[in-house]
Order: C-alpha cells, then sequence, then structure tokens
C-alpha cells in the first residue's frame, strides 16, 4: 500500500520521547493543487501545524522552495518571488499563535536561477524585498545524473552548474549579499559543491538530505558501490568549514529504503536502527556543531509520521551530550538561519 496518507500512518501511534527538547525543524515545504506527490497534494499551515503539534517541542521551522505559488505572468527570473510572498503570509498567521506555539518559516528559503551571474542580484533584492523580516537565502536544485533513467527535478537541468563561471559569479553574490545556499543534488556531486565551497569561502552552504543517495532505479541493488561514492564524497564536503548538514530526507523513496510501500507504516526502534549508519556517519565527519535534523515533511510524509521521525533522530543520538544534541536539533538551524524565537 504504498503512499498511505495519514490514516496509515496512524497506524502506528507513539509515545513522544524527551518532549521538552527544544526542536528547530529546518526544512519542510509549502503547496497547494499539486499532484506530483500523492497523497500529499495540500501541505499548508493547518497541515503543518497537524504534525508540528504532534508532541515534540518544534519551536520554530525553516521554509524551503517547492517550485509551488510562482507568479503566472512577469520576467521568468522574477516568477520565483511569488512564493516567497506567499510564504510570508503563512508565517505571519503562524506568529499570531493561533495554529500553536512553534514559528512556521521564521525563516524563508527561496530560488532564485544562480546561472544569471550578476544578473541574479534583482531577484535577490525582490526575494528580500517580498519578506524583509525572513528571507535568508535561496535553493537552486543542481542534481543531476549522466544515465537518462535517473529522475531529475531541477529548474535548470545542466550538467556541472556549480563549476560554470555563471553559477559561481551568482553564488558570489548571494554570498556578498549575506545569503545562504541549500544544496540538494545527488550524491556523485558532492566533491563538485567542495570545490564551490573552496572557491567562494563567504558563501554559507546547507547539504541537503544527507548528500542525495539513490538506491532506485539504475542505482537498485548496487548499495556498496553507492555508499563508498556517498563516503568520498562526505569526505570532501566535510572538509570545507563554510558546508552544514542537514540530517534528513531518508524517507524519499529514490533512497532506497521500502518503508513507504509497508501495510503498517515503520516505529520509531527499526526507524533508528535503518537510518543509524548513514546519520551517524556525517555527525562524524562534521560535528554536532555543524549538523541539524530536518524533517523535509510532506515528502518524507510518504513513509514514516513526524512523530515517529523526530523519536527515531532521539534515539540515534542517545549517546550524545546534551550540548551535542541542542546544536543538531535547534541550535545550528537557529544561528545559521538566524531566528530567534
Amino acid at each position: 500500500m504504498p503512499y498511505g496518507g495519514n490514516d496509515w500512518l496512524a497506524l502506528t501511534p507513539e509515545e513522544t520521547l524527551e518532549p521538552d527538547l527544544p526542536i528547530c525543524d529546518p526544512h519542510h515545504h509549502f503547496w497547494d493543487y499539486r499532484t506530483a506527490r500523492i497523497p500529499f497534494q495540500r501541505y499548508l499551515l493547518h497541515e503543518l501545524a497537524d504534525d508540528l503539534n504532534s508532541g515534540h517541542n518544534v519551536r520554530s521551522t525553516v521554509f524551503v522552495e517547492a517550485r509551488s505559488m510562482y507568479r503566472i505572468d512577469g520576467p521568468e527570473e522574477m516568477k520565483p518571488v511569488g512564493e516567497v510572498e506567499f510564504v510570508q503570509g503563512l508565517a505571519a498567521a503562524s506568529a499570531a499563535g493561533l495554529y500553536g506555539p512553534g514559528r512556521a518559516a521564521a525563516a524563508i528559503v527561496g530560488h532564485a536561477n544562480l546561472n544569471l551571474g550578476d544578473g541574479v542580484k534583482p531577484v535577490l533584492e525582490a526575494l528580500q524585498a517580498a519578506s524583509p523580516n525572513r528571507f535568508r537565502g535561496i535553493r537552486h536544485t543542481v542534481t543531476w545524473d549522466d544515465n537518462p533513467d535517473v529522475e531529475n527535478t531541477a529548474a535548470h537541468k545542466i550538467k556541472g552548474q556549480m563549476s560554470s563561471d555563471n553559477f559561481r559569479a551568482g553564488a558570489k553574490v548571494l554570498a556578498d549579499m549575506g545569503h545562504s545556499l541549500e544544496g540538494w543534488m545527488y550524491f556523485t556531486q558532492m566533491e563538485e559543491l567542495a570545490e564551490l565551497a573552496k572557491a567562494i569561502p563567504n558563501l554559507k552552504i546547507i547539504l541537503c538530505h544527507v548528500g542525495g543517495i539513490m538506491g532506485d532505479g539504475p542505482y537498485a541493488g548496487r548499495q556498496q558501490e553507492v555508499m563508498a561514492t556517498w563516503r568520498k564524497g562526505i569526505d570532501a564536503a566535510a572538509q570545507q568549514p563554510n558546508i552544514y548538514m542537514k540530517l534528513g530526507g531518508i524517507g524519499m523513496p529514490r533512497v532506497g529504503f521500502d518503508w513507504y510501500l509497508r501495510d503498517k507504516p515503520i516505529g520509531s526502534e527499526e526507524l533508528a536502527s535503518d537510518m543509524a549508519p548513514i546519520i551517524n556517519y556525517c555527525i562524524e565527519k562534521f560535528g554536532p556543531n555543524r549538523c541539524m535534523f530536518e524533517s523535509n515533511f510532506p515528502v518524507d510524509k510518504v513513509s514514516y509520521s513526524y512523530n515517529v521521525m523526530y523519536n527515531a533522530f532521539k534515539l540515534i543520538t542517545k549517546g550524545h551530550s546534551a550540548s551535542e544534541r541542542a546544536d543538531m536539533f535547534h541550535d545550528v538551524a537557529a544561528k545559521v538561519y538566524r531566528i530567534d524565537v
């Protein structure tokens, strides 16, 4: 029963572990009338609030671009400004306190095409104007694989974007304006990301979803080979002090786990056991002071509930000190995205 929805997730209820531990969830999306991901065609403030209020102490969240609510007219490069305008309104509604104690979209990450080079500046200025108090940076997806059977959801399907002069010129403008870059790519591209980080040391880069492991399609059944390449990429990225790591995104079916296909959703103990080798390697290489746990909801919601997911994250980190856990669950994200809640 793939993509089971809320009724399916309710089949695995759990008590919340350590319900007082403060959390900043640094990665979720909002959208409406979206058909690409069944059954979560709608994920707005009500839906997020239901997840945030399911037991854990989520103090704040970061919205990350999802190509939703773009403007339908005007210059192509300015269309993503519509998304930030839309989310700024949802964030203001959340700040009214009607949806629970957590502050949704306390920081907002939009999209601008860095391939515009210096020409990206007016777009960034428009994004900043759309959310003067919450806009923090952009995500420019660079996913690429030479195999045509690999799904590529990048808006700008270009090989080797991070190495191009135009992209780097755009990234330099982003850095000089004090904004951050979300790095969403596949596991084969992290060494290229490390070179970008080295070339623009004042650019704060947040590597999404543990570096984009793939275990389906042409990568199915090749786990050893995939993980060897992934570890090499993680090692390269971790050596650059301006790269931070988001721990999550492992519930996406492309990673290769079967959780979303089960008749009954996975519980936190088994989930923690399955995720631990990936998450622990990232923490070991980046250190707790450059790691942050993310939900990637509602994308990862096809595999597990919000409550079960954060329970699993807490189980994985039981052996860490209180200050290390505070970093990974809240403080690193609050610092990187300049959130004061």
